[in-house]
């Protein structure tokens, strides 16, 4: 069987690091090219078995440095592209909107301009139901691929901007790509920042836990396994120049996810504590999976096993956790 050359980018984070396992599981005759800068949410101790695979490689490089970049897809001549790469942390975007900008949206200017130049075979965006913006708490509609785009942070709305670039280097260029949204992840290797990492860990500490709001906010969550089965079909079997949601079908609010994972660990919701709200909280995210449903893809996971599975894994690994948070 013929070989061929997959950049997956952002591959030391969270989501990208379980794809590039969950590739490399499943295809071994493709050769894995893992381009990350290492910022604070980027590990290599996830793959610290993988540095002897001959179909492994790990490059550090920033995805905004246009040369760098050139000179990589000249020579590996990748015949895929998974772009994960981005700054994600809501909190974050909001004290630093510029490294947003820069990393999401000029970083995926620059891969477009690699991916068209040397003639990429498929460029699959991983992107986020956030670029959709809210919906009412009592609603019973659902993102789909046609809602129109309205980012209401700055993280959102560079992560629709480089949607938009996407989508238009194929309808200007004819540039094979897909754009996938998904809903909130979780599962193994997530960094503390996020929700469930840091109310697990904190939990664990019994530690007081942050909750914005009234925490009634509600998010769909979806399995990082899940999302990378699902991009695995994209690439194979999605349709350029489409849009993709990815869901999980597994809607709750803030408040609910910290009590089960407080009642799973034995631990008193006295640990709970309110915070001021996030400057402009999206109320509600809701995925309508239904068109990649058609290609064959089902999520596996439902919440209440994926979570007490998530919780192990963070307990199994509080050494990866400790030294993660150090590093970062």
């Amino acid at each position: 069987m013929m070989r061929k050359n997959l950049l997956i980018t952002g591959g030391a984070g969270f989501i990208g690091g379980n794809f590039v396992q969950y590739m490399l599981k499943h295809y071994p005759e493709y050769t894995i090219y893992n381009v990350d800068v290492l910022s604070y949410a980027g590990d290599l101790l996830k793959h610290s078995h993988l540095e002897e695979s001959d179909n492994y490689h790990f490059i550090k490089a920033d995805i905004a440095d246009r040369e760098k970049m050139m000179a990589l897809f000249s020579e590996f001549c990748f015949d895929y592209v998974v772009h994960f790469a981005a700054e994600s942390h809501v909190d974050r975007s909001i004290v630093d909107p510029e490294v947003f900008v820069r990393t999401n949206v000029l970083g995926t200017q620059v891969l477009l301009d690699a991916s068209k130049k040397y003639g990429v075979s498929k460029f699959v965006h991983v992107s986020t139901d956030e670029v959709y913006g809210e919906m009412e708490l009592n609603s019973t509609e659902l993102f789909h691929e046609n809602t129109p785009l309205q980012p209401n942070s700055p993280y959102s709305a560079s992560k629709a901007s480089s949607d938009l670039l996407v989508r238009s280097y194929h309808e200007t260029f004819g540039m094979p790509v897909v754009i996938t949204r998904c809903s909130n992840n979780y599962g193994p290797y997530q960094y503390t920042e996020k929700l469930i990492p840091l109310v697990i860990t904190k939990a664990l500490n019994d530690e007081k836990i942050p909750v914005y709001g009234d925490g009634k906010n509600v998010r769909d969550w979806l399995h990082v396994y899940d999302h990378c089965s699902a991009l695995d079909v994209v690439l194979h079997s999605g349709q350029v120049g489409e849009v993709y949601n990815i869901g999980g079908n597994n809607e709750r609010t803030n408040l609910e996810v910290v009590r089960n994972i407080l009642s799973s660990l034995g631990k008193s919701e006295e640990l709970i504590t309110y915070v001021d709200d996030r400057l402009g909280h999206d109320k509600r995210y809701a995925i309508d999976p239904s068109k990649i449903e058609k290609l064959g893809w089902k999520p596996r996971f439902d919440f209440d096993t994926g979570i007490v599975e998530t919780i192990k894994w963070y307990q199994e690994n509080e050494m990866w956790c400790k030294k993660i948070v150090f590093s970062g």
